[in-house]
């Protein structure tokens, strides 16, 4: 069944073939495949459709809603800026939805490639609009079957034949699109109306039928490749108006749509009437949200709506256009087929290329990339060899990027179209080189077919290429990037002389972008790709061509200051000029000419630089003055004062007694008193905690409280620590070891097994002895032999308490600790030290004092293919354990030496903040896709959400293990916070929620109880005491911090913008030094690895506190919880706190 509408003062058929027609059309013999045909024809995408499987199906509806048609006056006078404002009064809306090319019946229909278009009539009194729109993925096949041959499918209007005085003539028509299959394809990517996929046409004016007039509203770079009142691509028709009487002329009338059904015996296909029930859910007017079209984003991308539509971001750590995202420092590869003909030389005979492999492989750290193409005739092979080029897009892809540019894969994904043109001169021999890139398939690879078709020049066999290092500029729009440039290539002849050789390159790249996020629209409209060490053979036993390349993306001007290649001394700025030009500054405070700078001794030169009561202190780059005694800083003048004190080193604090408070010194004369857990009070008058409180001990056990503390004992008659009690005593471990040996062997074992022994609390005793043969070692908490401590008969070793985990030998060394160093992980010498991560390793450098030695920087650990997010220390097993993400699991290695170990991989999708309770033996981690926060014991065991509400993008985490807290950072574009909770997560609470904007990093320092932030939102460093709430600035103006770390006065955060770790001192409030490693990539997670443990204790740190399974310190006390999904069924929870 047909239905038909009025149109144009004629009979409108709408059409399955995807088409309107105004007058009764013709066979489809005589339309299909040809442009234009002799009746009247509205083609949105015309083609042999078919309806009949039940999957496809047309739609149409006369809508004269006021939503519908401001929409359709939107794209029109989008489409016309310079036209008066129009404002429709009707509107017909016809959607083709998934129809497919008729096919053998032997096809299964569910994997025909489909096509969804919509066209939408709207009229006005006087004049009449064609709004065609084409969706994202909507145009599967642009060819149709004719007879026996295959056609393009074809999209415009036609008058159909006109009646003249004397004979019939073609009337007028206007083709969308050319004869080239291309085109077809490129509707979803183009427009006339400035929004992509849309196309507008005024269709009609009164009185007359005289012109179809495309919209003028073409996208950011076709400009100059189209006139304004043409369609967006280049070579498509022109309105064309056959010679015809005047008579032919039809008078138009203001279009009216009123359906009517009219049958069509033997055509089973059907055209649904849509009576606004119907959802069809195409291009249309519905832009979408994240909630309904966010499953488009990539796996590793964010979500965020606007107002015109949504968009994809990578998360950090990964880079794409959000629809395609891949993971920082990741090598990738590329695979895919070749096919098409290559002329030779002269030779009228084509060299065919049939799903030939193509494969590519790219080291993204230094922006190396490997190309391979098989089967290749040595007829061919050698004259190939310039053509580096064929790899030449991967390597811009996924180029070294310079700080501030970005390569092709950070900007347009992984889905893009892309032609090149070379032309070889001076024979003008011309190939076209066309690739498909089709994203990352389920191999993790980048899919791409690519065809070849035209004539090179020949290259003699035996004969080898030799291409120089070159430069490339890229201009880039919206949705397009352009590049050109000549090269040269030096031909080696197998006679020994050598021929220089010339090819002029163009290329053209078209890619869809998310319009609606201005922010993602700042692109550099110029960037140069550098190529050099480039690399060309053909191998003709294996009939293999293979091209390597060095790639980097960055300034147009190249400039040395940009690439670091200018020389300038390390106290010197260099200041770019003209295109290479620069020119070296010594920075304020020194002298010289910039590639040799020497300091200002300012005191020398001025001694009364800092007047008469002052001591002037020369400094690198500046000076210092101080005032001498009796005299505070105010030019030092009459102001006598006394000497600054510190008081918690003298006696003369005002704080309570030792044993119930503590002094902490902040500086000048200044300190700060607070209580000792299990105290209460200012700091000044400490009151012991009654921690006996109902529920504290088990409730067979009796509280004692104590000064400070309190103690749990079971009642007669009940066995356990007072936290768990029962009436038959529970064995430990080491007691249970003991047991087995005794109960096996009888009361007297015999002469050579070892018994463990155990302390009073049912622990190993640290030092085990085995009483046959003498021998003595230390062992850990599980009784496991620490390696390198075994002493022989008649001496014993040191072995330090379980809380430690080392042991000493007699000449003081520690032994090692894990396998062998591997010969490239340097292990941590002595002293404490910064470790952070950087795309796929862990690297240190070492503190003298709070400075940073640079000098000593190493790798601790090489993770290729692996991106680092957060890193934490262990300080008691000397472990560091970080996240990763391209691969989601969390690991760990001594920094002794040993192989990587993972601890959790399953689980997981994004882990990323990760922290250390060193007492409690428990670590936690935040999940920015599962939006949730949980602990485990340090070997990935007992496992166990504490927190999975109310978080959106939660990263920096940490702990306070002495006082049993936990604090986070969720930053969450639209509601950033700070929050905290005691270790089990409960007593959760908001921090800090105003003036913040992304808050990357947190540290906590015990020593001033001062918690800390890095933002990258507002550019700050702030700091507060949590039990205060006295927030403060630390320091403004920083670029982008991502991880942060404390110790003593100074601060330490990496830069994702200066690809360096910087030094702050949190007292002056000034950046004290910086360290840029040799790789300049980004810096995430960064920790201190302390020479010893931070002291302090917690309830968990001597014997598990007492639980079964894992332990949470609360302040004053600790709770028991059993992990998520336990299957043990002696697993206690319990809970000890005020």
């Amino acid at each position: 069944m047909k239905i038909s509408v009025q149109f144009l003062d004629s009979l409108g058929l709408i059409n399955t073939n995807g088409f309107v027609a105004t007058t009764e059309p013709t066979s489809e013999s005589t339309y299909l495949g040809s442009m234009p045909p002799k009746f009247g024809m509205i083609a949105a995408l015309q083609g042999d459709l078919d309806t009949s499987d039940g999957v496809g199906k047309v739609y149409f509806r006369q809508d004269s809603s006021p939503v519908i048609l401001r929409q359709a006056a939107n794209h029109i006078n989008r489409a016309f800026p310079e036209d008066d404002e129009v404002n429709p009064i009707h509107a017909v809306v016809i959607t083709w939805v998934d129809v497919a090319t008729h096919e053998p019946q032997n096809r299964d229909g569910t994997n025909k490639k489909r096509n969804t278009f919509q066209l939408v009539i709207a009229s006005l009194e006087t004049a009449s609009y064609a709004i065609v729109l084409y969706p994202r993925d909507g145009i599967q096949f642009s060819s149709t079957p004719v007879g026996d041959s295959i056609a393009p499918m074809h999209a415009g209007f036609s008058k159909g034949v006109v009646q003249g005085f004397l004979f019939s003539r073609q009337g007028p028509y206007y083709r969308i699109i050319t004869d080239d299959e291309a085109s077809v394809r490129a509707l979803a990517e183009g427009t006339n109306a400035g929004l992509r996929g849309v196309w507008v046409f005024e269709i009609g004016t009164s009185p007359y039928f005289s012109n179809v007039a495309p919209g003028e509203r073409v996208l950011e770079g076709y400009e100059d490749a189209v006139d304004v009142r043409r369609p967006v691509y280049p070579g498509v028709q022109q309105v064309e108006y056959p010679p015809y009487e005047p008579e032919g002329q039809v008078l138009v009338h203001t279009v009216q749509f009123q359906p009517q059904h009219v049958d069509f015996p033997g055509n089973p296909e059907v055209v649904v009437v849509d009576d606004g029930d119907i959802n069809v859910d195409v291009f249309s007017y519905n832009f979408g949200t994240c909630a309904n079209s966010g499953n488009k984003c990539s796996n590793f991308a964010d979500c965020k709506d606007h107002t015109s539509g949504y968009c994809c971001h990578c998360r950090p750590g990964y880079y794409g256009n959000g629809v395609q995202c891949v993971a920082e420092g990741k090598p990738q590869r590329m695979n895919g087929k070749v096919n098409g003909k290559v002329y030779v030389g002269n030779s009228p005979t084509p060299v065919e290329f049939t799903s030939n492999d193509l494969h590519s492989y790219v080291v993204v750290n230094d922006g190396r990339s490997y190309v391979a193409i098989s089967d290749i005739p040595p007829s061919l092979g050698p004259s190939l060899q310039p053509l580096s080029a064929l790899g030449g897009v991967i390597g811009w892809a996924f180029a070294l990027q310079q700080p501030g540019f970005k390569n092709g894969f950070s900007i347009i994904g992984g889905v893009f179209t892309r032609q090149a043109e070379v032309t070889f001169l001076p024979g003008n021999e011309k190939l076209i080189i066309r690739q498909e890139f089709n994203g990352i398939d389920e191999h993790d690879h980048l899919a791409v077919s690519t065809t070849l078709e035209g004539r090179v020049p020949e290259v003699p066999r035996g004969s080898t290429v030799q291409i120089d290092r070159y430069s490339e500029i890229y201009q880039y729009s919206n949705n397009l990037v352009t590049s050109s440039s000549t090269r040269d290539y030096v031909v080696s002849l197998p006679d020994g002389s050598t021929e220089t050789r010339t090819y002029q390159w163009r290329q053209t790249i078209t890619f869809q972008s998310c319009q609606h996020d201005e922010a993602s629209r700042d692109v550099k409209p110029t960037q140069m790709l550098s190529v050099d060490q480039v690399f060309v053979m053909y191998d003709a036993n294996n009939e293999l061509i293979r091209f390597a390349m060095s790639n980097k993306i960055g300034d147009v001007n190249e400039n040395p200051c940009f690439t670091g290649r200018h020389g300038c001394d390390t106290n010197a700025v260099c200041r770019p000029g003209q295109g290479t030009q620069f020119t070296c500054e010594c920075a304020a405070g020194f002298n010289g000419d910039g590639r040799s700078c020497y300091d200002i001794d300012e005191c020398r030169e001025d001694p009364q630089i800092c007047g008469s009561h002052a001591i002037c202190n020369n400094q690198p780059g500046t000076f210092r003055c101080e005032c001498v005694d009796g005299y505070q800083f105010s030019f030092c003048d009459f102001a006598e004062v006394n000497r600054p004190v510190d008081h918690c080193e003298a006696g003369s604090h005002n704080c309570d007694i030792p044993e119930r408070a503590q002094c902490s010194y902040t500086g000048g004369s200044s300190y700060i008193c607070s209580c000792l857990p299990g105290f209460i009070g200012d700091g000044r008058v400490c009151q012991d905690i009654d921690e006996c409180q109902p529920g504290r001990c088990h409730q067979d056990a009796v509280c004692y409280n104590t000064q400070g503390s309190f103690t749990c004992q079971c009642r007669p008659g009940y066995y356990g620590d007072g936290f768990y009690c029962s009436t038959g005593k529970t064995k430990t471990q080491c007691e249970s070891h003991r047991e087995s040996v005794l109960v096996a062997r009888g009361p007297r074992p015999p002469v050579g097994h070892f018994i463990p022994q155990c302390d009073e609390h049912g622990a190993y005793e640290p030092i085990q002895c085995h009483g046959s043969t003498g021998h003595c070692w230390c062992v850990d908490r599980n009784g496991q032999e620490i390696p390198g401590t075994r002493s022989g008969p008649g001496s014993r070793p040191m072995c330090e308490h379980h809380t430690v985990h080392q042991c000493i030998d007699h000449d003081g060394g520690r032994p090692p600790v894990g396998p062998t160093p591997r010969p490239d992980v340097h292990p941590l010498p002595p002293g404490t030290h910064l470790m952070f991560a950087q795309s796929g390793k862990i690297e240190f450098v070492p503190l003298e004092g709070y400075d940073m030695k640079k000098d000593d920087a190493k790798a601790v650990l090489h993770l290729p293919e692996k991106v680092i997010i957060g890193v934490a220390y262990d300080c008691v097993d000397k472990m560091v354990y970080w996240t990763e993400i391209s691969s989601p699991s969390i690991s760990r290695a001594s920094i002794q030496g040993g192989d990587p170990t993972p601890v959790i991989k399953t689980d997981l999708d994004s882990p990323e903040g990760i922290a250390i309770d060193h007492l409690g033996r428990t670590m936690f981690w935040t999940d920015s896709v599962k939006d949730r926060i949980e602990v485990a014991s340090l070997d990935g065991s007992q496992r166990r959400v504490i927190i999975d509400s109310d978080l959106v993008n939660p990263r920096a985490i940490i702990t306070d293990p002495p006082n049993g807290n936990l604090y986070w950072a969720d930053w969450n574009r639209d509601a950033p916070k700070i929050e905290t909770s005691y270790m089990d997560g409960s007593n959760r609470r908001v921090l800090v929620k105003d003036d913040l904007g992304l808050p990357n990093g947190l540290t906590y320092d015990p020593q001033s109880a001062l918690l800390c932030w890095a933002d990258a939102g507002t550019h700050k460093m702030e700091c507060m005491n949590p039990a205060l709430g006295d927030r403060r600035k630390v320091l403004e103006g920083i670029q982008y911090p991502f991880g942060i770390t404390s110790h003593g006065k100074n601060i330490y955060y990496t830069d994702w913008r200066r690809d360096a770790v910087v030094a702050v001192d949190r007292y002056a409030g000034r950046e004290t030094d910086e360290f840029q490693p040799l790789k300049r990539t980004k810096l995430y997670g960064i920790t201190t690895a302390y020479a010893q443990c931070p002291s302090g204790q917690n309830y968990c740190a001597v014997n598990n506190g007492g639980c079964t399974h894992l332990c949470l310190a609360t302040p004053g006390g600790r709770s028991c919880k059993c992990p998520d999904h336990a299957v043990a069924v002696n697993c206690v929870e319990s809970d000890s706190r005020y």
